[in-house]
């Protein structure tokens, strides 16, 4: 996600940085590749302008000029400006209601409703436990009210059966009044895809809201429709009073004008991303950690959440135990790590939430992807469990049997092999508990994003070691 745009930054930064000083034409300059950088990615022109204009106020001020690393007060300005544009805080749900809180979802045909309503389910019925209920109000796509049970299932909440034959008022009241006496928490209500100049549908959504009154009416945009997002949903607010947005497949945004033009377009916060398929692929939107992403600072508070959520702690701890006794790491033990990586998101997610990866040239960047772990993974499961404890066994014959298993290249295989190696001579450092020792030897291991570009030992490849396959 904003791909495209933390490089343009980068490259712009990287020439101010460098200024002992600052003077209003070199700042200028600097503004005016910012300004490009946001117009390629699709933030809407009337955002551009305004968060120029205040940046430009600022740092043509005291507040850069007098600073003794301007170049560093330049960045920091354009932080708080992206930050103070997304919305200064997280915007979370506010459900303070008598049960059940209702939410209603509203968006375009296609923008992910159904899948972002099973999202927001899990999410409340997992990490807020909730007693969540759904219930689709959708009567003209075939089989939504049915892709919603499916999805219900799926994520472990309550649905509550409707027909196409029903009008959606009346499945709106009949669930309210369900979701009452089973003492739901939450009722999330799933609509029809409509356009905003469609005023039949408008009209409907707007009985439907009048009926269930909602405590929360989120609309469901697409992020990679970048400012034409903003301005859907500006037009749908104009209609509803909307009370917050959920940017769905951000992941596939490279871009990010969605995210930087819908809270000044609409005055309404982002309270949650879609950022991929997965029932748990949904994530509360954080102005500060977005913008900290945008600017290739990272976003470490998230990854720490994202592992403590998806990594499993007690083959974490059984690996820490085995490995400080001086037992070895053997190919299983590498396995688990790549499925532990795979849990929270693959490669890409976590180089993403890293910081200094936006400083990473793009040629390194695109050579990292998750496929590659997904062949390493492949080729160690063609490996009879003898051979995963005691790779040294691995002969000719053997190689050719696992690569022919797995669809690989006896080159991958070596390759796979190597990787292990360097793990195996980084744990031997970690017998006993001796943690110096193992950052001694992640310290001469450096990857193309410098040292430590991916953290080693459980959960990372050693150093920023990828595999090239």
């Amino acid at each position: 996600m904003f791909d495209n745009l933390t490089e343009r930054l980068s490259q712009s930064f990287r020439k101010i940085t460098g200024k002992a000083t600052l003077s209003e034409s070199n700042i200028q300059e600097a503004l005016r590749d910012v300004r490009r950088a946001l117009l390629e990615a699709d933030v809407a022109l009337p955002v551009v302008k305004d968060f120029i204009e205040r940046i430009s106020n600022r740092a043509v001020g005291q507040e850069v000029s007098k600073s003794l690393t301007p170049g560093q007060a330049f960045i920091k300005v354009v932080q708080a400006e992206l930050v103070s544009l997304m919305g200064s805080s997280n915007a979370e749900l506010d459900l303070q209601a008598v049960p059940p809180a209702v939410i209603l979802m509203a968006g375009l045909q296609g923008a992910g409703k159904t899948t972002t309503t099973a999202k927001l389910s899990r999410w409340l019925h997992h990490d807020k436990q909730k007693k969540v209920m759904v219930v689709s109000a959708d009567v003209y796509r075939p089989a939504a009210i049915q892709q919603l049970q499916t999805l219900a299932a799926e994520v472990g909440v309550e649905f509550f059966a409707s027909d196409q034959a029903q009008s959606p008022e009346d499945i709106v009241a009949a669930a309210v009044a369900e979701a009452k006496r089973r003492f739901i928490e939450v009722l999330i209500v799933d609509t029809a895809g409509r356009l905003a100049i469609d005023d039949q549908m408008m009209a409907e959504i707007r009985q439907l809201h009048a009926l269930a009154k909602p405590v929360e009416t989120l609309f469901v945009v697409d992020a990679m429709t970048g400012q034409d997002a903003a301005a859907t949903a500006r037009a749908f607010n104009e209609a509803l009073p909307l009370t917050g947005v959920i940017l769905s497949k951000a992941d596939g945004d490279a871009r990010g004008g969605a995210a930087l033009s819908v809270r000044h377009v609409t005055g309404k916060p982002i309270k949650f991303l879609g950022m991929g398929e997965k029932a748990d692929a949904l994530e509360p939107f954080y102005p500060d950690r977005i913008a900290s992403r945008i600017l290739g600072m990272g976003d470490v508070l998230s990854l720490i959440e994202e592992a403590e959520k998806k990594v499993d702690k007690q083959k974490a701890q059984r690996l820490a135990r085995k490995i400080k006794k001086g037992k070895g790491f053997d190919l299983e033990d590498f396995k688990e790590q790549l499925q532990q990586m795979q849990n929270m998101g693959g490669v890409t997610s976590i180089m993403d939430k890293l910081p200094g990866m936006g400083a990473m040239p793009a040629a390194a960047a695109q050579s990292v992807d998750d496929s590659q772990f997904r062949r390493m993974e492949a080729i160690i499961n063609s490996m009879t469990m003898r051979e995963r404890l005691q790779p040294e066994i691995l002969n000719g014959s053997r190689k050719r049997r696992i690569t022919q298993g797995s669809g690989t290249q006896i080159q991958d295989l070596n390759r796979l092999l190597k990787q292990h190696k360097q793990m195996q001579k980084v744990m031997k450092k970690m017998k006993g508990g001796n943690l110096a020792n193992m950052m001694r030897g992640l310290g001469g291991m450096q990857g193309p994003g410098g040292p430590g570009g991916m953290p080693g030992g459980p959960g990372g490849m050693p150093g920023g070691k990828f595999p090239r396959f």
